[in-house]
């Protein structure tokens, strides 16, 4: 971030701390291993079905919860894997080894001039890239055990891409998808043909970056595709024929970052009756099925805010963040407006039924478009919630 975005950024927040008088409502340094939910007899006027109580009573009773863990958690090391066992091993590389969050903190020798080899295949390995390159890398080959789609940073094409609603297959959906991978090839992936991926467009998750593409076509990035097997003492042996006869390279390396994501965060501090038997996680679907994608289908008054997807064609830091908040207070302002845990299983069931065969799954991949449809479905099954559309929307009609 550069200097004078950071200080409007430090500006905005501060702006925000004093305006809604949050010094008094902080915690810091405070870890949340138990939240305990307790029903209410009578939920009347202004008042939420449960209240909400943290850390064994320490603090509380709240009205509604908010958990904003997201996505990323710890970083991943594979340990336990060939790779994982590899980096520990004392007859093998002894050359720096970093995950790809660590990488904005290394030194300067440690990057200058150097051949860095980044190991994934996904948006942290092509950042990855990027910041060494940043940093002074000489060369950068990124091995990768899939692809995926990168798309590029413009606002038109990026809005017309999540445009796509429904996240499944429809009538016309296969003209559509082949227009848009088509599009990219000739305008994104122009000179670089073999780094286009085989697998949809709209199953998952794209990246969107800029140079990735420019520093493959002008030779300072090598993109290698294969398993990555283990670590030499001079760097990587990699199987670049994985479906096929094995094929071993080694791919030397001044220094190996490990781009393997992050865990996702924990939420076994909640209570686990929020997430009932056909609603909860599973094998093939990491989170729950929620309600608009973020309420908890037994209780309302819980609000996952980014922290229940898988993949998505969406911005995570858009003006939904806040159109859910203020619909949780709307909630708890006017109940009536309120779904009960039927009508939320209801909305998880209809869409699960109209997503069935979708590739990215019913709940675990959406698009953008899909967000804006339900909400605009949840005031047209509902017209007593139109009333509060302005505030829900725009935020107006209630001051803090």
């Amino acid at each position: 971030m550069e200097g004078n975005s950071l200080v409007a950024t430090t500006l905005e927040i501060a702006r925000i701390w004093k305006e809604y008088r949050l010094e008094e409502r902080t915690r810091f340094n405070t870890r949340v291993t138990k939240v305990k939910r307790v029903q209410r007899k009578e939920a009347g006027k202004a008042h939420a079905p449960s209240l909400w109580y943290i850390n064994d009573d320490q603090d509380g009773p709240f009205d509604a919860i908010i958990t904003a863990v997201g996505t990323c958690g710890e970083p991943k090391w594979l340990t336990g894997s060939p790779l994982g066992t590899a980096r520990q091993h004392p007859d093998t590389y002894r050359g720096p080894v970093l995950h790809s969050s660590q990488l904005d903190h290394a030194t300067p020798e440690l990057v200058q001039d150097k051949t860095v080899v980044v190991i994934g295949s996904g948006a942290s390995a092509i950042e990855a890239v990027e910041t060494a390159f940043c940093r002074g890398a000489r060369l950068c080959i990124l091995l990768a055990r899939k692809d995926k789609w990168i798309i590029p940073r413009n606002v038109i094409i990026d809005t017309l891409i999540a445009a796509q609603p429904f996240g499944r297959d429809m009538p016309l959906r296969c003209v559509t998808d082949f227009l848009w991978e088509r599009f990219l090839q000739c305008w994104h992936y122009y000179g670089v043909p073999a780094l286009v991926p085989t697998v949809p467009l709209f199953g998952g998750t794209p990246i969107v970056n800029d140079k990735f593409l420019d520093d493959v076509r002008s030779g300072k990035c090598v993109y290698v595709r294969g398993d990555t097997m283990r670590l030499t003492q001079n760097g990587v042996l990699v199987n670049t024929q994985p479906h096929n006869a094995p094929h071993l390279e080694e791919i030397k390396a001044d220094l190996i970052v490990l781009a393997t994501g992050y865990k996702r965060p924990d939420i076994d501090f909640l209570p686990c009756e929020l997430f009932p038997e056909g609603y909860e996680a599973s094998d093939a679907l990491l989170v729950p099925n929620l309600y608009l994608q973020n309420f908890s289908t037994e209780d309302w008054s819980v609000l996952m805010t980014n922290s229940a997807y898988e993949n998505a064609i969406a911005s995570a830091g858009h003006f939904h963040i806040g159109i859910y908040t203020r619909t949780l207070i709307t909630f708890i302002l006017d109940p009536v407006t309120a779904p009960t845990a039927k009508d939320m299983k209801l909305w998880v069931d209809a869409i699960r039924y109209l997503k069935r065969g979708a590739s990215g799954g019913a709940l675990g991949f959406f698009m953008y478009m899909e967000l804006i449809i339900w909400l605009l479905l949840f005031y047209i099954i509902r017209p007593d919630r139109l009333r509060w559309m302005p505030f829900i929307l725009a935020g107006w009609g209630l001051r803090p």
